[in-house]
């Protein structure tokens, strides 16, 4: 009874220890954050998003050639949005607007990323965009990884052109249960970006690209998300690639054989 009764109290501290350290191990921000033209992107306009919340965010925009909807990214977890460049360039050549979101805590922003903190983020960027004389109808949203929640939450908030999700989860509840099966993770979790419960009522076209090799958030939850989707949507899981190679599997093909089948906005 003396070693049951101290295995629990080894359990309960790593679950309290567990439970105070969550964010850090769920948000791995990067501070150091260079100039578009250092990062390769010299096109690229330094702005600001304000938040209701009373923070300046610094992101990265490049306005879209006449006839392109502008794309608004929503980066994974780690790093900070000038990571994002090499992957995103081909967008912008392409004649697509780009919003590189940059979020709380992240390339020097002021503020902690929450859940919360995150949707605020998003929502200041729709707002900078509108302030530019950009409808909501004229964005397309883009999330990776973790982004996909933000992505997910701000196109069930509001009308945009199309939705695009880079190895999306159902909820982040659903990964770390999954990482952490030893944890009562669904009663300590802080961040559950819920996408599941808010994917049916986005009408907006859905396109979603997952690397079959995805250990980081297994494929199992990006095919439940998109079951759970409406019409109209499209999905691509691609053999070999992993959570952060789909690049070198062709994910910037798919993404722009999407955004070109899509109705240009008018003006």
């Amino acid at each position: 009874m003396k070693i049951i009764g101290l295995a629990l109290v080894a359990y309960a501290a790593l679950v309290a220890g567990c439970t105070m350290v969550q964010r850090s191990l769920m948000y791995f921000p990067d501070d150091a954050l260079p100039s578009p033209s250092d990062a390769g992107a010299p096109g690229f306009q330094v702005v600001t998003l304000r938040t209701t919340d009373g923070l300046a965010l610094v992101s990265w925009y490049q306005p879209a050639k006449k006839g392109f909807a502008t794309i608004v990214y929503f980066q994974g977890n780690g790093g900070n949005i000038a990571q994002r460049i090499y992957k995103t360039l081909p967008l912008v050549r392409a004649g697509y607007g780009l919003l590189l979101v940059g979020y709380r805590g992240y390339g020097g922003n002021p503020g902690k990323p929450s859940e919360e903190g995150l949707y605020e983020d998003g929502r200041a960027a729709l707002a900078y965009l509108q302030e530019q004389g950009l409808p909501h109808e004229r964005l397309i949203l883009l999330g990776e990884s973790l982004g996909t929640g933000v992505a997910v939450r701000m196109a069930w908030e509001t009308s945009v052109r199309a939705v695009i999700l880079e190895a999306p989860y159902t909820s982040t509840v659903d990964v770390g249960q999954a990482a952490y099966f030893f944890l009562p993770v669904g009663l300590l979790m802080y961040d559950r970006f819920p996408s599941v419960d808010l994917i049916a009522e986005i009408k907006a076209p859905l396109l979603v690209v997952h690397g079959e090799a995805d250990r980081i958030i297994p494929t199992r939850f990006g095919r439940r998300l998109y079951r759970a989707a409406s019409q109209p949507k499209e999905a691509h899981f691609l053999a070999g690639a992993s959570h952060n190679d789909m690049v070198e599997f062709g994910l910037l093909d798919i993404e722009l054989r999407f955004l070109a089948g899509l109705k240009k906005p008018s003006g």
